[in-house]
């Protein structure tokens, strides 16, 4: 019987566990160049005791930024300064992988340069609101992609990776969940299309595929990830086929080698987890549905029956820079400070003590 503790192969890496911490969008990316700092090399490599660190999602192109202070992987400035950072954890024996994030319609025309837009599958403006510097506000209505923009949407994907790889981290995950483009052009509520990108299944999943093509062809199957959160209604998703959509996605995915699947886990959603742990030929994340609490340790049994490979921590990760040894102790275990999530400084972020 496997346990969370046990070393794994992935991607050609030996992983000191299968505690891997999540992605978590952090706002501290304090530059007007969309750089990575200095704090921020300090806060991964304090937290690479981690068997696998997925970053904070990381825009692919200018438009694909949705929120204040996230970083790039766009520019050669931006490529600079990842180093510090991916250097920072390689030092400290981890293992770094970048999450590329293109928020299609999330996001907010004041928070993009040169008249810029937030895009989409369809003109289909989500319910909600997003943090600006002026505060709260409505999304828009996005601007529907034409086919030669969604081809480019697609290399910038490509490209990031290259960028990503250039910058030291040891490969990608593609961000399919939580409402962002490619979610949005897999859910039916976003995507009203009735051509090729859109309508059927096959239609709705032909934009995930390519862009998971592009990226295997451009760094290696075996150094990306692909993200999923099937029923997540996050930023306004609606999807009502899960058992077709993800079958039909994970069926295209699986001749491409990726280095692992993740499946952030939504309420309700543990049967259809199995079912795609089942299907998937290769290594499954599992970030599994806590409801209010945060994963914990008593998440580390669906490691030893099977139910996942990984398991991914988010909050608790957040709030214990050595997570793996606390799991292992049985804790204690520090408290998330909510109010430091995202924005600020050093406080709520490099400075929670370890066990030491």
């Amino acid at each position: 019987m496997s346990t969370a503790f046990d070393s794994y192969e992935l991607a050609g890496k030996r992983l000191a566990n299968r505690i891997a911490m999540a992605p978590m969008t952090r706002s501290r990316a304090h530059t007007s160049r969309a750089t990575a700092t200095d704090l921020m090399a300090t806060y991964y490599a304090q937290r690479a005791s981690a068997g696998l660190i997925i970053s904070e999602g990381i825009q692919p192109s200018v438009v694909g930024q949705g929120y204040t202070d996230t970083p790039g992987l766009h520019s050669a400035e931006q490529i600079a300064s990842w180093r510090p950072v991916t250097d920072a954890v390689h030092r400290e024996g981890g293992v770094i992988f970048a999450q590329l994030m293109h928020t299609g319609r999330i996001g907010h025309p004041s928070l993009l340069p040169d008249g810029l837009h937030p895009v989409a599958p369809s003109a289909v403006a989500a319910k909600g609101q997003v943090y600006t510097h002026q505060g709260p506000l409505d999304f828009p209505t996005p601007k529907e992609l034409t086919e030669d923009e969604i081809a480019r949407t697609v290399e910038d994907y490509a490209a990031a990776a290259r960028n990503a790889v250039a910058a030291g981290f040891d490969g990608v995950e593609l961000h399919g969940a939580n409402g962002y483009l490619i979610h949005q052009f897999l859910a039916p509520g976003s995507n009203r299309r009735t051509d090729g990108w859109g309508g059927s299944v096959k239609g709705r999943i032909r934009f995930a595929v390519e862009v998971a093509t592009a990226v295997a062809e451009a760094i290696g199957g075996d150094r990306v990830g692909f993200r999923i959160s099937p029923g997540n209604p996050y930023n306004d998703i609606a999807e009502d086929d899960l058992d077709e959509t993800y079958g039909a996605l994970l069926e295209r995915l699986a001749p491409l080698g990726l280095a692992y699947l993740h499946q952030l886990e939504a309420e309700g959603q543990r049967e259809l987890a199995l079912r795609l742990r089942k299907e998937w030929p290769g290594t499954f994340v599992l970030n599994p549905f806590t409801g209010t609490d945060v994963t914990g340790p008593e998440e580390l049994e669906l490691i030893e029956d099977g139910t996942a490979d990984l398991i991914a921590y988010g909050a608790l990760f957040l709030a214990n820079p050595d997570l793996p040894a606390r799991l292992a102790a049985g804790g204690p275990f520090n408290t998330p400070d909510a109010t430091a999530f995202f924005g600020g400084d050093h406080r709520g972020y490099t400075d929670y003590p370890t066990l030491g």
